[in-house]
């Protein structure tokens, strides 16, 4: 079963550090996010201990969470972006990330996303192609400023993760062949406007063990070497992040181990590492909490039926993902097997199948564990369902940090012409 210390059972009753959960159900409504940022801020620090005998810059993949108090308490602590897109930008900079601790990833950025982000003076552009480079170089040129850039690097290393997670492999799309990098970074030291100075590689997400990490640090090792002697100057080497999180029974490598191996392959280039850890951050400091709306008998089975569905967390459905699933209050101890879903309009609006869940009732919370990453960003009105308020808990405070939107919002944000 997940272990989340930041979501403790006292007295029966889960609680987010020091406020029970059924108290800020009472105020928000049913379903919402809950994050707690004590859990946020010890994790980064976790990464900042173990990386602190390395030049290191911290740069949290936002794609995994991009709300403003996520980023807010992030920056705080000194945090850097890894960013996908100019929105991703903008998001980091209203937070109070500099932009020079700024990496612009992103497998399409088209000419709009990279002027901004130039003007900007963002730290590094990881490049994906050679046709992006010559775009950035041409851009870069017509604003009269050097864009710094570092090659994503594919090692066609097997992550061992789940396909639609895994970046790293020959067949994926993100990157550039290892094999042919030396023959783009020769390209880039010719085009004008563009500073050579790094070399990106990420294999993946959710990786559990440290082996694939070891043998793609091992062939970036060796490009850098071979870099050094084709003449460039290699100051940079951005690790990725991809560091996995505990949803059910996996082991995962601490964050020292994960460093260990980093300077262990890398640490004799004297190069500055750049991390870009997400889910490792906020994965298991954050929880849906949903309301059973009732218990339905099928044929051959029973249905937990909640009040969020696919719209709100849609990992099960797109990963066959598995959330630990708990109830709020378990004074009933009895136990059940329920097939637990949403009410969404499809038969993938399934959370979990067969699941021993305590006895539950219509109007009981149920916790879905390990969604503080991949759980609101990825969330949709679709079937006009409202998006699930996020909160965050400090101690014994909370707050609301994305309010619910009422249905007037959300269909007044469409617009019908007038000569329908």
């Amino acid at each position: 079963m997940t272990i989340q210390t930041h979501f403790p059972y006292i007295s029966s009753k889960m609680f987010a550090e020091n406020v029970a959960i059924s108290d800020i159900a009472k105020q928000v409504g049913t379903p919402f996010y809950c994050y707690s940022n004590t859990a946020i801020s010890q994790n980064f620090k976790g990464y900042q201990q173990a990386f602190s005998e390395q030049d290191t810059l911290i740069c949290y993949a936002v794609k995994a969470n991009s709300n403003q108090a996520v980023l807010s308490t992030l920056a705080k602590l000194g945090s850097g972006a890894d960013v996908v897109s100019e929105g991703e930008i903008r998001r980091a900079l209203a937070a109070g990330i500099p932009a020079d601790k700024i990496v612009y990833s992103g497998v399409a950025k088209v000419e709009s996303e990279i002027e901004y982000a130039l003007n900007q003076g963002i730290f590094q552009f990881n490049v994906e192609s050679e046709p992006e480079l010559e775009l950035i170089s041409q851009i870069a040129t017509r604003l009269n400023t050097t864009a710094a850039i570092a090659f994503r690097i594919n090692p066609d290393v097997c992550a061992n993760t789940h396909a639609k997670i895994s970046t790293g492999k020959a067949e994926n799309k993100f990157g550039v062949p290892i094999s042919k990098a030396r023959l783009a970074y020769k390209q880039a030291a010719s085009l004008p406007n563009i500073k050579v100075q790094g070399v990106d590689v990420h294999i993946g997400s959710q990786l559990t063990q440290l082996a694939p990490f070891e043998e793609a640090y091992k062939r970036i090792a060796q490009l850098v070497t071979d870099l050094t002697e084709d003449g460039h100057e290699i100051s940079v080497i951005d690790i990725g992040g991809g560091l996995g999180i505990t949803y059910s029974d996996e082991v995962i490598p601490s964050k020292k181990e994960y460093a260990a191996v980093a300077k262990a392959q890398l640490g004799h280039l004297a190069c500055k590492i750049i991390v870009e850890p997400g889910r490792s951050l906020l994965g298991n400091a954050g929880i849906i909490v949903s309301s059973v709306v009732l218990i339905k008998t099928g044929e051959e089975r029973q249905f937990l039926m909640l009040d969020a569905g696919m719209n709100d967390l849609i990992r099960p459905s797109m990963y066959d993902a598995h959330h630990e699933i708990l109830a709020v209050d378990t004074t009933n101890t009895a136990q059940k097997i329920y097939d637990v879903v949403g009410p969404v309009c499809e038969t993938g609006d399934t959370f979990s199948k067969s699941r021993q869940v305590n006895e539950s009732k219509s109007g009981d919370l149920i916790a879905i564990m390990s969604c503080g990453a991949y759980g609101a960003v990825m969330a949709s009105t679709y079937n006009t369902r409202m998006l699930a308020p996020e909160v965050m808990v400090k101690d014994n405070e909370f707050a609301i940090v994305r309010a619910r939107p009422t249905y007037e919002e959300v269909i007044n944000a469409d617009s019908v012409p007038s000569w329908v």
